[in-house]
C-alpha cells in the first residue's frame, strides 16, 4: 500500500506541476515536458496496478515500474551531479545523492511487492 501511495503521489506531482520538474531533466533528453507527463501517467498506472490482486496485472506492473525507475535514473544522476533543486522544496546536496541508491531499493521493493523477486525455489523432481 505504501509503495502504491508513493507512485500515486509522484504521478500526481508530475501531472499537476510538470514545470516544477523541468530543471531536473538532463539536456540530452528530447521532449522533456512530454517525458515528465508520460512518466507521471505511468507512475499513476503503476500505483493503481500495485493495488490489484490479479497475478498477471501485478507482474506487468512490476516489470513496468522497474523499467520506469531505470528510465528516470539519468534525471536522478543529473540532479545530483549538477546540484539541481526543485523550487520551493528544501533539500541538501546529500539528499540528491541519496536518491541514487534509493532507486535500487525502490526497484527491489517493486519486484518484491509484485511477487517477481525472489521466486520461491522450485522443488526438484
Amino acid at each position: 500500500m505504501l509503495l502504491a501511495l508513493l507512485f500515486l503521489f509522484a504521478g500526481s506531482v508530475h501531472l499537476t506541476a510538470p514545470a516544477l520538474l523541468l530543471p531536473l531533466m538532463p539536456p540530452c533528453i528530447p521532449f522533456p515536458f512530454f517525458c515528465i507527463i508520460a512518466s507521471g501517467v505511468f507512475e499513476l498506472l503503476g500505483g493503481i496496478g500495485l493495488l490489484m490482486s490479479d497475478r498477471r496485472i501485478l507482474t506487468l506492473t512490476g516489470w513496468s515500474l522497474t523499467l520506469l525507475l531505470l528510465a528516470v535514473f539519468p534525471a536522478n544522476i543529473y540532479m545530483a551531479t549538477n546540484h539541481i533543486q526543485i523550487h520551493g522544496i528544501p533539500s541538501e546536496p546529500w539528499m540528491a545523492w541519496a536518491r541514487l541508491p534509493l532507486q535500487a531499493f525502490l526497484i527491489l521493493g517493486v519486484l518484491w511487492v509484485t511477487g517477481i523477486w525472489p521466486k520461491a525455489a522450485q522443488p526438484r523432481s
